[in-house]
């Protein structure tokens, strides 16, 4: 008989997440401040996002709730957590200094994760949104 192991997904899970992702892609960029995650309330179309506390100035990425599902794969989460440190690299909502006028210009996300060798997650991502998007116009 084959058990199944099941990892739970929950902000710890997401920490150790953060922590592969960023020594393992972002190693290069030093957290130069305090930088949490955790997940946040169920969205189904804002899947992450990063934003600065000006008080503490810690940085803080917030991703949805419906990445907890183990049905949604792992790829697709990790992919959000890089996309968000990608933000962090560029200076946004981060104390990093700010490289462009604006977060997603010219597709500077997809660049950076590809000049970093994320284009595996990036991959992953769409293959996983062309099949949500198809639940998500099946539930109209």
């Amino acid at each position: 008989m084959k058990s199944e192991i099941v990892i739970q997904r929950n902000n710890i899970w997401l920490l150790s997440r953060l922590d592969f992702i960023w020594s393992r892609y972002f190693s290069d960029i030093p957290q130069s401040n305090k930088v949490f995650i955790r997940f946040g309330r169920f969205a189904k179309f804002r899947l992450g996002s990063i934003r600065l506390d000006r008080r503490t100035k810690a940085s803080y990425i917030t991703i949805t709730a419906m990445f907890k599902d183990p049905k949604i794969p792992s790829e697709v989460v990790d992919h959000t957590i890089g996309h968000e440190l990608v933000h962090y690299t560029h200076g946004f909502s981060s104390s990093q200094p700010r490289l462009h006028r604006y977060p997603h210009a010219g597709g500077v996300v997809r660049l950076e994760m590809r000049k970093r060798g994320m284009e595996h997650f990036y991959n992953a991502y769409k293959l996983w949104m062309k099949e949500y998007r198809k639940q998500i116009l099946a539930s109209r």
